[in-house]
C-alpha cells in the first residue's frame, strides 16, 4: 500500500525536480540537481528547512549534480546553515565542481562552506 501524502513524515518533504532528501547513517543528505536559481531555489529551501528543523542537525548538501547555482542558492545555503548552527548542528557542502568553488570564493563564503569533495567517512565504518 502506497502511503498517502498526509502519511509522509513531515520532516522529509517530497522529492521534486531540483531536490530530494535522504536520511543516511548519522546525517541527512539533501541532494540538489540541475539549475538552482531564483525560480528554483525555493524547492531546495523546502528540503533544507526540513533537514535543519530538528535538534542538532547534521546536514550534507550534495551539489555534485548541479549545473548552475547563483546567489539565490547561496542565500538558501546561508539561511539553512544559520538554522543548523542555532540548533547545535552543522551544514556542510559536497561539491567537486570548479564553478561552485569559484562562486564560493568570489562571494567570500569559502570559509563558511569549505566544500567536501566526497562524503565523509563515518566512524566505525570501513
Amino acid at each position: 500500500m502506497t502511503p498517502e501524502p498526509e502519511d509522509r513524515a513531515p520532516e522529509t518533504p517530497a522529492a521534486n525536480p531540483y531536490a530530494r532528501t535522504l536520511v543516511n547513517d548519522g546525517f541527512t543528505v539533501v541532494e540538489a540537481v540541475g539549475e538552482i536559481d531564483l525560480a528554483t531555489a525555493g524547492f531546495l529551501a523546502e528540503h533544507l528547512d526540513a533537514a535543519t528543523a530538528s535538534g542538532r542537525p547534521d546536514v550534507l548538501v550534495d551539489l555534485r549534480r548541479v549545473e548552475f547555482f547563483d546567489c539565490s542558492g547561496l542565500r538558501v545555503l546561508c539561511r539553512a546553515e544559520s538554522r543548523a548552527q542555532q540548533r547545535g548542528g552543522r551544514l556542510r557542502v559536497v561539491t567537486d565542481g570548479p564553478r561552485l568553488h569559484r562562486l564560493l570564493r568570489s562571494s567570500g563564503l569559502w570559509h563558511r562552506f569549505p566544500p567536501l569533495l566526497a562524503f565523509p567517512e563515518l566512524p566505525g565504518r570501513q
